[in-house]
Parts: structure tokens; sequence; C-alpha cells
């Protein structure tokens, strides 16, 4: 099934699917707090919402934008294009990103918004420190290494239990708890809640993120090859990204 949608429609679906994304994961993680003085037990909440959420999202948008709902994965799609794959031209990529940050934004003030809490307050949550970013290095090349690679061996139909499933397990095993995107990074500076990122902190993850961005497709590549059709052994044919959702950008797509 070809997408017919046109850019502002897919553009709108991102920023949409990024806000609705915010929501969930910053008002989990201010509902979680507020229930719970343990920090474990609130993490645990908030990883279980943000996986749901995140796999919902995906699976409700993919067929009609991807479903990035993350610049890193937009610029990834990208840079296939470049490369000579299926992918997003610049101008769509643009679109995107700027899409993404600008409902980060939007569902950051409305998750503050629905518990009552004061909009707009910056983060004074400070994430600082080496092994943050490495944390961040490597959860965002996770990402891409699972979303590259499960496209790249015909199985795109995964990449909702597989994303979600991922990011429930990258917000334990990093330091860094995973954020991994860098709209979503910019969002949650507008929260001064358990899931926050003061603003001076937001440099150095979203390099981080970028970083990473780029050694999962190095590593996507390396594995797998460049071509994005490579049909997996007993497969004849490589089924099209996320169940027959359109190719802007490879299926996926998205998270924290």
């Amino acid at each position: 099934m070809t997408n017919k949608a046109s850019l502002l429609r897919r553009a709108a679906a991102e920023l949409i699917g990024t806000a609705g994304l915010l929501v969930v994961v910053i008002g989990s993680g201010i509902q979680a707090a507020s229930l719970s003085r343990d920090t474990g037990v609130a993490l645990v909440a908030n990883s279980l919402a943000t996986a749901i959420g995140l796999g919902l999202l995906i699976t409700l948008f993919g067929p009609l934008s991807g479903a990035h709902l993350n610049p890193v994965v937009t610029l990834t799609a990208w840079w296939a294009r470049r490369a000579g794959g299926e992918g997003l031209a610049a101008r769509e990529a643009f679109a995107y990103a700027g899409a993404q940050t600008a409902g980060a934004v939007v569902g950051a003030v409305v998750a503050e918004m629905m518990f009552g809490r004061t909009p707009g307050t910056f983060s004074t949550q400070v994430r600082g420190g080496g092994h943050l970013l490495i944390g961040e290095i490597v959860a965002t090349a996770g990402l891409v290494l699972v979303i590259q690679g499960l496209g790249r061996i015909g199985r795109p139909r995964l990449i909702p239990a597989a994303v979600a499933s991922y990011i429930a397990a990258a917000i334990w095993f990093t330091s860094s708890s995973s954020f991994a995107n860098p709209a979503g990074t910019v969002g949650r500076a507008f929260s001064d809640s358990f899931t926050g990122i003061a603003p001076q902190s937001l440099p150095g993850f979203v390099a981080a993120q970028l970083a990473g961005g780029v050694l999962g497709l190095a590593l996507a590549t390396f594995l797998y090859g460049r071509d994005r059709d490579r049909t997996a052994p007993g497969q004849t044919d490589a089924p099209t990204p996320m169940a027959d959702m359109p190719r802007p950008g490879s299926g996926f797509e998205a998270t924290v």
C-alpha cells in the first residue's frame, strides 16, 4: 500500500505523535513520583508506561508518516535516500524534525497542565558527566540499530514491539535512562519533574544522541550491508515496512 498523504499531513502526524509521546513520558513520571517515594518503583512505572505508549503511537501513526517521532530517526531516513535507498528528501526531513521538536514542547506543556503544575517551567535537574553522555550514545546507537537491522532483514512488522521493548530495557541499562531523542530531550527541558533535564544539559545530550545515531547507522551498514531491500533467509520477498507502511524513512521509528 502506497502512502498518498501530503507532507503537511505527515508533519502533523509527527507533531501530534511526538506530543503524545512526551505526554506519556512526562505524565507517567509525574504520576509515578507522586505515588511512590521509591525511585526504583517510580522508574518501573515510568518505563512500562513509556514502552506501552510508544508501541501504540508507532502502530497508530506509522502508516501515515512512518512514526519517526525522533529527529535522529528522521536523519537516518534522509541519509538512506542520499545513499541511494528510499527515504526522505531534505525538505521532508527538515519538516519532520521541526514538527517533532514543536510537538515535544507542546506535549511537555500539556503534561504539566494536566497535573495542575505551572506550564513552561524549565527543569532544574542537571544531568552532567561523561558517563551519562556515553549512556546516550549507547542508547541511541542501539535504537537505530534495532530499527535499521529489522528493516534490512525484512522484519519491519516487528519494529513497533521491538522498539518499545528496547526503550523499556534501555531506560534501565543505560546510565542516562535512555532519552535517545533530541526532540524529546528539548521537550523534557520544559518539565521540572522526574523525567526532566535542565536546559544547560541539552547540548551535551543532543550531541551524544547525534553521535549515537551515526554509530548505529554505521553498525547497521557494516552488519547488514547497504541494501535496504535485502531479503532474510527463507524469504522470497521483503515485506513493506511496518505492515504495508509507507517507506518515507523505512518505517518505524520513534523513541523517547
